[in-house]
């Protein structure tokens, strides 16, 4: 077996171990077990375009939970819900360069699925977990100064928070 620091990397590219995602049926009441964890409600919208709605948790000592559940029986949450369940979803890296890393994770033998810029300020693309060690991993590229959804729990809970309005 080869040394693995002798193959190529995405190390630099790589700007951090961003997030983990859960599915959930009802955010509202994944919410309840992130707050037992330490979570803190900080960020989260519905996005239409991906027809679901996340919330975005800081926990202590860093690092984020986020909760994504769908906003119609036809969502991806939805399809991932009825095979497996409420549980992890994916873990999401963010990424400088998005291209850059999604070349170097194919030229590494990584199945690369769903490569696309959603809005101005969102773009990824995901590993396959036939190749991710049995995980989805996200990459992402966004930019951290522009503003994601809202801090307003209530107004997530009513559907009153559209990403890109």
């Amino acid at each position: 077996m080869s040394d693995p620091s002798d193959l190529p990397d995405l190390g630099d590219v790589v700007e951090r171990l961003d997030h983990v995602a859960f599915g959930v049926a009802d955010v509202a009441r994944g919410a309840e077990f992130v707050h037992l964890m330490g979570g803190r409600f900080f960020d989260g919208a519905d996005s239409p375009v991906a027809d679901f709605r996340w919330a975005q948790f800081a926990m202590p000592g860093g690092g984020k939970i986020e909760l994504i559940a769908p906003l119609s029986p036809d969502s991806f949450v939805a399809t991932f819900l009825d095979r497996r369940g409420e549980g992890i979803h994916h873990i999401t890296l963010k990424v400088r360069d998005l291209d850059e890393a999604v070349a170097r994770a194919e030229s590494a033998g990584q199945r690369v699925v769903g490569h696309a810029r959603l809005h101005r300020n969102w773009a990824e693309a995901f590993l396959h977990p036939s190749t991710a060690l049995g995980a989805v991993v996200q990459l992402a590229e966004w930019d951290d100064s522009l503003p994601g959804g809202s801090s307003d729990w209530e107004a997530l809970l009513r559907g009153e928070v559209v990403e890109g309005t």
